[in-house]
């Protein structure tokens, strides 16, 4: 598969870093750094029914596969991940993690914007959950143009208890 993340986004997510496209070998840190990102909402949430911190490394490498993930490397460290994949006219957004030791340095910020810049031209909107109580990540996803939506269906599709649905309107350039 070639690598489609855009030449100007290599530098920008962490300085000295490499972003690219998920790879087998980097499942079992793929997976540790999943367990590691989710332990904190967890207990955030008040809850350890997070779908994130119980997969397998199938599980894991099935979904990694399927959507386009991209994983990030700081001296051959995977520290930083998230997936992307079209539902419908909407950029469904997931798994946004970076390592807790790194958090707070923008690399979240940097690494959703490279996602939703891998979107679809005719995407009309990018969509992601988190933790209802996750208010630093609510915070990431406001700052960047995501609305929360309280009239979803709690039922539906993909739906996980205690989870909040935000949803951005692609603007074209």
């Amino acid at each position: 598969m070639p690598n489609l993340v855009p030449a100007g986004a290599l530098a920008e997510v962490l300085p000295g870093s490499t972003l690219g496209l998920f790879a087998s070998p980097d499942l079992a840190e793929l997976v540790v750094l999943q367990r590691c990102c989710w332990v904190s909402e967890a207990i955030v949430n008040s809850t350890l029914d997070i779908p994130a911190l119980h997969e397998t490394q199938d599980e894991v490498l099935a979904w990694a596969t399927a959507w386009t993930t991209l994983v990030v490397r700081a001296e051959g460290r995977l520290v930083a991940a998230v997936r992307g994949r079209r539902e419908g006219m909407s950029w469904e957004i997931g798994r946004l993690m970076v390592a807790p030791d790194l958090a707070g340095r923008g690399i979240g910020s940097r690494l959703l914007a490279v996602i939703e810049s891998l979107a679809p031209d005719n995407v009309t909107e990018f969509a992601l959950f988190t933790g209802a109580k996750s208010l630093r990540n609510i915070a990431l996803y406001e700052r960047s143009g995501y609305r929360l939506i309280h009239a979803w269906d709690p039922d539906g599709p993909g739906h996980i208890s205690g989870a909040v649905f935000l949803t951005k309107l692609r603007t074209t350039g």
